[in-house]
């Protein structure tokens, strides 16, 4: 009987959520293109290949950090480490990498590492521990953060002495210059492309996915059906401290080097992200679709106030008021 009553748990929350949430997926869509237009009406900047070609490069990290966030927020958690996790793996990858002179593929294979024990102490932490998510989370950043700055002895380090490491990120997948100016698609957009359809499978095809749903849905419901809670809530913060390693990986590659003090704040575009795309802070539901559009309509947002020249601290407030607005409408459709 136990086998048997864990798929209908898990099946209700994914039928749901195709109803519910996609409303909101098709509000940010709208507001996307929206933006595209009056930007492009306002700036003959905005809309050019070279533009459109660095919107794409700047949503590449925060999209994959949006990503891996989406999971836990599915559960009703949050992850307000992802930052700086994030920079320890960049950290990480250039010790392996530099000061140690092991080849690349030991140095991404050490981010990686690094990014799934950093989502395994915040499982650990939330299950056994009883920390509630936020507790956990916020001394992961701390934590990540000071770690760091201890291994880098505060300071830069950089791969200038491989050149293909800056390949992963800034290599030019599709050049599309011939047909308009400046536009080439970077492996980063490639990368994030990448990390969004295996990000969906595992949501929609696996049995990660569906306890996923499950534990947003109703965790004890889950319990009495006989899911380990502990060992798949482990698993999604392991997998979204994988998704964060794999932005640092990007970041470290466009950046060509690893900064310590790098990271802290990118937690908040990536919750950000998430909430704008329909993934609901009660848990539940949730897409990667939605949460790659809110992702580009970051982006895009912040590039188009900085081609009209507004001043980096209203755009952090306008960030605020759309993700005020996105709650909101996920509350009122919540109600309904």
């Amino acid at each position: 009987m136990t086998t048997n009553a864990a798929p209908a748990q898990t099946s209700a929350p994914r039928t749901s959520l195709l109803r519910s949430d996609a409303a909101q997926r098709f509000m940010a869509f709208g507001a996307l293109i929206l933006m595209f237009i009056i930007f492009s009406l306002l700036s003959p900047y905005f809309l050019t290949g070279s533009n459109i070609s660095g919107i794409l490069i700047a949503t590449a990290v925060n999209g994959i950090l949006a990503i891996g966030v989406t999971f836990v927020i599915i559960t009703s958690g949050i992850d307000l480490s992802v930052g700086t996790v994030m920079t320890l793996t960049t950290v990480m990858m250039g010790k392996v990498v530099t000061d140690w002179g092991m080849p690349i593929p030991i140095g991404l294979l050490a981010g990686i590492v690094t990014g799934l024990a950093a989502g395994f102490v915040n499982g650990f932490l939330i299950t056994k521990a009883k920390l509630p998510p936020f507790i956990a989370t916020l001394g992961m950043l701390n934590v990540a953060r000071g770690l760091s700055l201890v291994i880098s002895n505060v300071k830069p380090i950089y791969f200038d002495e491989n050149p293909a490491f800056n390949q992963i990120a800034m290599g030019v997948f599709i050049d599309l210059s011939r047909f308009i100016p400046g536009l080439v698609i970077n492996n980063a957009v490639l990368i994030l492309f990448g990390a969004a359809i295996l990000a969906s499978l595992i949501l929609s095809k696996t049995v990660l996915g569906r306890y996923t749903f499950a534990l947003g849905s109703n965790e004890e419901a889950a319990r009495l059906s006989g899911v380990n809670v502990h060992r798949w809530k482990i698993a999604v913060y392991m997998l979204t401290g994988f998704f964060s390693a794999l932005a640092g990986i990007v970041m470290a590659s466009r950046i060509n080097s690893a900064q310590p003090s790098l990271g802290q704040g990118y937690e908040l575009d990536a919750i950000a992200a998430a909430v704008i795309g329909g993934t609901s802070l009660s848990g539940g539901e949730g897409s990667i679709l939605g949460t790659v559009i809110g992702a580009f309509l970051i982006s895009t947002l912040s590039n188009g106030l900085k081609i009209l020249s507004v001043p980096p601290e209203w755009q952090i407030v306008v960030t605020g008021l759309i993700v005020w607005l996105a709650v909101w409408l996920d509350i009122i459709r919540r109600r309904k």
